[in-house]
């Protein structure tokens, strides 16, 4: 666009006037708007990058970095529609083309942290299955594979044997909006559903059925019947949670970002489309450190 500013304080300006003069804002929430976009352009300046130029990975990485000096869920999802606000801005006036901050979310769910399991839970868990018997070893399986990779319960119910590549360690998934992702497996998952694919699932097997986990009755499960099976073994295991295969995907984030995962990669095992999603499990972890601090720090 002609004549518009590129210096990044007159941009703001000019960003400042339209929402007073055309939206009507009152001042002090043009003035709050201006504090956000300035936090923005003070990232940028240290980051090396133009507004202008900004992809939806440097915005994310302005996010993150303001997650991480423990703002509020209220005061970081404010900042998100500060962003999304400016490059609709830019994008209406005609200065760019894309808007990088479109696919941004508010994380309306940060105000509900998730419930999860220690590691020593998850390990407790785990043991309950009788591998000597036939469904212990399909459950076994199944909860082996819940931790191992992070899915939703349709997702593991859904699974069929070819979508299993055992010997290279990974799964192919159908998510949510049929998107597919490929995720890997341990091999603790890899060793329990090996022994469920020779020992158990030719028992359960009376008809053909392509599904992976089969009930007693060699037909498909169904979301319930795994939170039910998923029940009775935290009960076994003396867990005082509310129990759901969700947890082990809660678990399952949480227990790779408090190990060093990038938080990118865990967005991408987990199926989320916006990484703001998947940052509320950095919210957990600080939160659970926090804890650990103020219990054994001498002066905390």
């Amino acid at each position: 666009m002609k004549n518009f500013p590129a210096l990044p304080e007159d941009i703001l300006r000019v960003f400042l006037d339209y929402l007073s003069v055309e939206k009507g804002l009152s001042s002090n929430s043009v003035l709050s708007y201006s504090r956000d976009v300035k936090k923005l352009f003070l990232f940028f300046h240290k980051e090396k990058i133009h507004c202008l130029k900004a992809e939806e990975e440097d915005l994310i990485r302005f996010i993150h970095h303001q997650s991480r000096a423990g703002l509020s869920a209220r005061t970081m999802a404010r900042i998100i529609s500060s962003l999304k606000s400016f490059y609709k801005f830019l994008v209406l006036d005609g200065v760019l083309k894309k808007n990088p901050a479109v696919s941004l979310s508010s994380p309306k769910t940060w105000l509900s942290l998730p419930k999860f399991l220690t590691v020593k839970e998850v390990e407790s868990l785990l043991k309950q299955p009788d591998i000597k018997d036939v469904r212990g070893v399909r459950d076994k399986a199944m909860l082996e594979l819940l931790y191992a990779t992070g899915l939703r319960a349709s997702e593991l119910v859904g699974l069929k044997p070819k979508d299993l590549n055992l010997a290279e360690g990974f799964l192919l998934c159908l998510g949510k909006g049929g998107k597919e992702r490929i995720v890997p497996i341990g091999d603790s998952a890899v060793r329990a559903i090996r022994r469920y694919l020779e020992k158990s699932r030719p028992r359960l097997l009376k008809k053909p059925n392509e599904a992976l986990f089969l009930t007693y009755r060699g037909t498909f499960f169904t979301r319930q019947g795994l939170w039910k099976i998923l029940k009775a073994y935290a009960i076994k295991a003396g867990l005082d949670v509310k129990i759901s295969p969700h947890i082990l995907r809660h678990s399952f984030a949480t227990h790779l970002l408090e190990r060093g995962a990038d938080l990118r990669s865990v967005q991408l095992m987990l199926g989320h489309s916006q990484i703001t999603t998947t940052q509320i499990y950095t919210h957990v972890s600080r939160k659970r450190l926090r804890r650990v601090y103020e219990k054994y720090h001498p002066r905390a």
